[in-house]
């Protein structure tokens, strides 16, 4: 498709909740940094929906071509945020932490006692480094999706089994991590993760309509099915917040200006470990030299998948920027940032340095 097939379809499929770029018949490099964007997503073959901020402007959000009633879904439910939910968990905490009720290194046992003894500490958890069972290495369900996740059972009663820990001090990715996590923020708290959500991290964004999905939820969103449902529902804080790309930039922009955490809070959350792959907690940080632009840029990247959904969160906090991503493609390549390469760096190149 050619750039100017690319624009004319991109503003046409935009439908904005807090104002568009207009097209007014101006040359293309005319255009908004943001539709730029969004036109290179579309021609790497990207079909979802991209929320993008910039500093002095209004959020804009442009959906992928869907029937009217997919769009209104898309609009006002939104998508499955997947693993976007654990960069929401580890703000949570984050607060505790700032407000004093938890530490980083507070022992995750005095509030679950099926982990006394352990020596698990909450920042072990939020930096995936657990010696607990992984529910993805639970027997396929019917449909081939690993069991844990359709099934109704006690969560917290499975992830605090005993797993393996990770070799050599490294890392392994486990949802049960943020599943106790999310228990251990309701007991330090006396408080539901629903209530803790809505008060301390709704309110402060300005969020629409975000929540978590349950097993018994009937709530619509892009491209629901029933399976999809029972699934997402399973991954509970580790993946189960259902919401408009809209409350994903609400949430980073809260978070970049700390309406949500403090500046040593925000500062240590963002800390990076280049032993593991840049891993911050609950986000990864890292700079990346993007094409166009005269030095790097920090980078903070959160990704989520289940199933065929994937969601990316991409903050540029020196500059005030973000992207919000998702899509049904299960297949679609998003690229790795650092390389200088892929659909995702070419999108951030032409937000941030055109």
């Amino acid at each position: 498709m050619s750039i100017a097939a690319r624009l004319a379809a991109a503003s046409l499929a935009c439908a904005i909740t807090a104002g568009c770029a207009s097209t007014g018949g101006s040359s293309f490099d005319e255009q908004g940094a943001d539709l730029r964007a969004y036109a290179t997503l579309v021609d790497n073959g990207f079909t979802g929906d991209a929320a993008f901020m910039r500093p002095g402007k209004s959020d804009t959000i442009y959906y992928g071509a869907t029937e009217p009633d997919g769009a209104a879904t898309r609009t006002i439910e939104g998508w499955p945020w997947a693993s976007v939910t654990k960069q929401v968990i580890a703000v949570l905490v984050m607060r505790e932490v700032e407000d004093g009720r938890i530490s980083l290194g507070s022992d995750v046992g005095h509030w679950i006692p099926a982990l006394r003894g352990r020596g698990l500490t909450v920042e072990n958890l939020l930096r995936h480094r657990s010696d607990l069972p992984n529910p993805d290495d639970t027997a396929p369900d019917e449909s081939g999706f690993p069991a844990f996740y359709s099934d109704e059972s006690d969560a917290l009663a499975y992830c605090t089994r005993q797993g393996e820990a990770p070799a050599d001090g490294g890392w392994a990715y486990n949802n049960c991590d943020y599943i106790v996590l999310g228990a251990v923020l309701e007991e330090s708290t006396d408080s539901s993760l629903d209530l803790l959500l809505a008060q301390g991290i709704g309110l402060e964004s300005g969020w629409i309509n975000t929540s978590f999905l349950t097993s018994d939820s009937e709530r619509d969103f892009a491209s629901r099915s029933e399976d999809d449902a029972g699934r997402i529902a399973g991954y509970g804080a580790a993946g189960a917040l259902v919401g408009p790309l809209d409350d994903i930039l609400a949430f980073d922009r809260a978070l970049m200006t700390g309406r949500l955490l403090g500046e040593d809070a925000l500062a240590r959350l963002w800390r990076s470990d280049p032993s593991s792959g840049s891993m911050a907690l609950g986000q990864w940080v890292f700079e990346a030299t993007l094409a166009s632009c005269d030095a790097p840029l920090r980078i903070v990247e959160r990704r989520g998948a289940i199933g065929r959904y994937q969601v990316r969160n991409i903050m540029l906090p020196d500059r005030g920027m973000a992207i919000a991503l998702a899509t049904d493609q299960a297949d679609f390549d998003f690229g790795e940032i650092w390389t200088g390469s892929g659909a995702m760096h070419d999108a951030l190149a032409e937000l941030a340095c055109s």
